[in-house]
């Protein structure tokens, strides 16, 4: 089960996590020509991307001209961005699982050849690992095992494994990887444990990637909570309107993109709140310049 998720709103006294969406997908059409990209990466692979955050990521950098590769599980959704994404810049989407060895190797050659991605965004997360199917987000105690491995091959491994096919196009670019976390991956919830400690490994592999390959940016971002499926699985029956939509925070990720700060890990809310910021963990400050968007749909 991938999607991504959204971590809770980022104040002094946060009462839940959050988590990003992004579920995968399989082949869909051919891709069009698009518009040129500015300055920054011109091939962008993101998991995760057909609906939640991944979708607003890719929306975003389409506008901008740059051309993708997407994933996500679900054919029919991806199909859709797809289709709504080919009349802007040039995609390839092919649907299917992170954790599938071929699937990887598929996306990092559809990668290479539109010439080689300059930009990884790791996007696609499960939740549980299965479907809550309405239930409560189970206690560590009783959290199924099979579920917690299929939650670190999808949260962690995944994006790892992915990664290291696409390290030598984004060696030769100079270029970025994104990885998706959440705030339950620093704080203590009940019900997160399962996935807040995956999002806290992968944010270790992160820190750990970015001192083993200095000449790229390697940055884990929380993007805060929102509105979006999956956090609305984790709170069944509960009204999650108030959350901002994922499209709120898609200016922080752009202002990484454009400003390309150290490697580290950063909030969105501490990148769309201040125009100097410097990443959560490390030792390097950066400047970052952010701006703001009116969400219609959320007034």
């Amino acid at each position: 089960m991938n999607a991504s998720q959204t971590p809770p709103a980022q104040t002094a006294a946060v009462t839940q996590p959050s988590a990003v969406t992004g579920p995968a997908s399989e082949p869909v059409t051919e891709p069009a020509p698009g518009p040129a990209a500015g300055p920054g990466p011109r091939v962008v692979l993101i998991t995760g991307a057909s609906r939640g955050l991944g979708l607003e990521l890719a929306r975003a950098l389409a506008a901008e001209g740059r051309q993708l590769v997407l994933t996500a599980r679900n054919a029919a959704e991806l199909a859709a961005v797809e289709a709504e994404l080919a009349a802007v810049t040039k995609v390839v989407a092919l649907a299917g699982s992170v954790v599938d060895d071929g699937h990887r190797e598929r996306l990092a050659e559809a990668a290479a050849a539109l010439g080689g991605a300059g930009l990884l965004i790791n996007n696609a997360s499960t939740l549980t690992g299965y479907d809550l199917a309405g239930a409560a987000l189970p206690r560590l105690a009783d959290f199924p095992l099979p579920g917690l491995l299929e939650t670190f091959e999808v949260n962690v491994l995944g994006p790892l494994a992915l990664t290291q096919l696409v390290l030598p196009q984004l060696r030769e670019h100079a270029g970025s990887v994104v990885n998706v976390s959440s705030d339950a991956a620093v704080e203590a919830y009940e019900g997160w444990g399962g996935y807040g400690a995956s999002k806290a490994a992968l944010d270790h592999a992160s820190a750990v990637l970015a001192a083993e390959e200095p000449e790229l940016r390697v940055w884990a971002v929380d993007p805060g909570d929102m509105r979006t499926r999956m956090h609305q699985e984790a709170f069944p029956g509960e009204d999650i309107s108030d959350r901002p939509l994922p499209r709120t925070v898609v200016p922080a990720f752009l202002a990484l993109l454009r400003e390309r700060p150290a490697s580290g890990r950063y909030r969105a809310a501490d990148l769309l709140a201040a125009p100097t910021t410097a990443p959560t963990t490390g030792s390097v400050s950066a400047t970052v310049t952010a701006t703001s968007t009116t969400d219609e749909e959320h007034r």
